[in-house]
Protein backbone atom coordinates (compact mmCIF):
# COMPACT_ATOMS: atom_id res chain seq x y z
CA UNK A 1 0.00 0.00 0.00
CA UNK A 2 1.64 3.83 -0.53
CA UNK A 3 0.66 6.29 1.25
CA UNK A 4 -1.17 9.41 -0.69
CA UNK A 5 0.72 12.02 -2.19
CA UNK A 6 -0.17 14.74 0.23
CA UNK A 7 0.28 12.41 3.58
CA UNK A 8 3.27 13.54 5.91
CA UNK A 9 5.95 10.97 5.53
CA UNK A 10 7.16 8.60 8.18
CA UNK A 11 10.23 10.27 9.38
CA UNK A 12 10.92 14.02 8.47
CA UNK A 13 14.31 14.80 7.00
CA UNK A 14 17.05 15.95 9.88
CA UNK A 15 17.05 19.47 9.70
CA UNK A 16 20.48 19.76 11.35
CA UNK A 17 22.08 17.90 8.61
CA UNK A 18 23.63 20.36 5.98
CA UNK A 19 25.21 22.37 9.40
CA UNK A 20 28.37 23.87 8.72
CA UNK A 21 31.11 25.18 11.12
CA UNK A 22 33.41 27.23 10.21
CA UNK A 23 37.56 28.33 11.75
CA UNK A 24 40.14 30.54 10.70
CA UNK A 25 43.62 30.23 12.03
CA UNK A 26 47.38 31.47 11.79
CA UNK A 27 49.68 28.15 12.10
CA UNK A 28 52.08 29.80 14.54
CA UNK A 29 55.89 28.65 13.88
CA UNK A 30 56.10 27.27 17.53
CA UNK A 31 53.97 24.02 15.78
CA UNK A 32 56.42 23.33 13.25
CA UNK A 33 57.25 19.96 13.64
CA UNK A 34 59.69 19.17 10.58
CA UNK A 35 62.23 21.17 8.49
CA UNK A 36 60.96 23.79 6.65
CA UNK A 37 58.61 24.35 8.60
CA UNK A 38 56.19 21.68 8.23
CA UNK A 39 53.30 21.21 10.69
CA UNK A 40 52.44 17.19 11.50
CA UNK A 41 49.49 15.89 10.26
CA UNK A 42 47.99 15.33 13.79
CA UNK A 43 47.50 19.43 13.52
CA UNK A 44 44.68 19.15 10.90
CA UNK A 45 43.21 16.30 13.29
CA UNK A 46 43.09 18.58 16.04
CA UNK A 47 41.49 21.38 14.35
CA UNK A 48 39.12 18.49 13.38
CA UNK A 49 38.06 18.27 16.91
CA UNK A 50 37.69 22.01 17.26
CA UNK A 51 34.61 22.29 14.95
CA UNK A 52 33.37 18.68 15.63
CA UNK A 53 33.33 20.15 19.11
CA UNK A 54 31.29 23.49 18.55
CA UNK A 55 29.10 21.30 15.97
CA UNK A 56 28.17 19.09 18.83
CA UNK A 57 27.53 22.17 21.16
CA UNK A 58 25.04 23.95 18.59
CA UNK A 59 23.12 21.26 17.34
CA UNK A 60 22.96 19.12 20.25
CA UNK A 61 24.33 21.44 23.62
CA UNK A 62 26.83 19.20 24.18
CA UNK A 63 30.60 18.96 23.01
CA UNK A 64 30.36 15.20 21.95
CA UNK A 65 32.96 12.93 22.13
CA UNK A 66 35.01 11.71 18.88
CA UNK A 67 34.72 8.21 18.14
CA UNK A 68 36.67 7.13 14.51
CA UNK A 69 37.41 8.55 11.23
CA UNK A 70 36.85 6.71 8.65
CA UNK A 71 38.89 8.49 6.12
CA UNK A 72 42.27 10.75 6.52
CA UNK A 73 43.51 12.47 3.15
CA UNK A 74 47.10 14.31 3.78
CA UNK A 75 46.49 15.72 0.44
CA UNK A 76 49.05 19.10 0.41
CA UNK A 77 51.81 20.09 3.29
CA UNK A 78 50.74 22.76 5.66
CA UNK A 79 53.61 25.00 6.90
CA UNK A 80 53.77 27.40 9.95
CA UNK A 81 52.96 30.95 8.59
CA UNK A 82 49.73 29.30 7.05
CA UNK A 83 46.06 30.73 7.64
CA UNK A 84 44.10 27.67 7.48
CA UNK A 85 40.17 27.66 7.14
CA UNK A 86 38.86 24.77 8.38
CA UNK A 87 35.68 23.77 7.87
CA UNK A 88 33.34 20.91 8.71
CA UNK A 89 30.07 19.44 7.53
CA UNK A 90 27.11 17.74 9.32
CA UNK A 91 26.55 14.77 7.22
CA UNK A 92 24.32 12.20 9.06
CA UNK A 93 22.79 12.59 11.79
CA UNK A 94 21.57 8.92 13.99
CA UNK A 95 20.03 8.96 17.28
CA UNK A 96 23.39 9.23 19.33
CA UNK A 97 26.24 9.57 16.30
CA UNK A 98 26.87 12.01 14.47
CA UNK A 99 28.70 12.11 10.98
CA UNK A 100 30.56 14.72 9.69
CA UNK A 101 33.05 15.92 6.92
CA UNK A 102 36.03 18.04 7.35
CA UNK A 103 38.33 19.85 5.65
CA UNK A 104 41.73 22.37 5.94
CA UNK A 105 42.37 24.73 3.43
CA UNK A 106 45.24 26.88 3.46
CA UNK A 107 43.92 30.30 2.25
CA UNK A 108 46.88 32.14 2.77
CA UNK A 109 50.99 31.36 3.16
CA UNK A 110 54.19 32.91 4.42
CA UNK A 111 55.96 33.62 1.31
CA UNK A 112 59.09 35.56 3.26
CA UNK A 113 62.33 36.60 1.39
CA UNK A 114 65.82 37.90 2.62
CA UNK A 115 64.50 41.32 1.64
CA UNK A 116 60.92 40.91 2.62
CA UNK A 117 60.93 38.47 5.99
CA UNK A 118 57.39 39.20 6.59
CA UNK A 119 55.71 38.81 3.18
CA UNK A 120 52.82 36.45 2.58
CA UNK A 121 50.54 35.81 -0.12
CA UNK A 122 46.47 34.83 -0.34
CA UNK A 123 46.32 31.79 -2.15
CA UNK A 124 43.41 31.94 -4.59
CA UNK A 125 42.66 29.01 -5.23
CA UNK A 126 42.83 27.62 -1.59
CA UNK A 127 45.15 24.49 -1.56
CA UNK A 128 43.21 21.75 -0.11
CA UNK A 129 45.48 20.28 2.70
CA UNK A 130 43.82 17.65 4.43
CA UNK A 131 40.22 15.87 4.48
CA UNK A 132 38.20 13.26 6.53
CA UNK A 133 35.00 12.07 7.50
CA UNK A 134 34.75 11.30 11.18
CA UNK A 135 31.88 10.17 13.88
CA UNK A 136 31.33 11.99 16.59
CA UNK A 137 28.61 10.21 19.57
CA UNK A 138 26.33 12.66 21.81
CA UNK A 139 24.67 11.61 24.56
Amino acid sequence: MTAAPDAAPDTAPDTRVGTRVVHRRYVPYSHAHYAGNLVDGAYSLGLFGDVATEMCIRTDGDEGLFASYSDVQFRAPVHAGDVLEVTCELVRAGTRSRVMDFAVHVVARGAATPERPGAAQVLDPPVVATTATGTVVVP
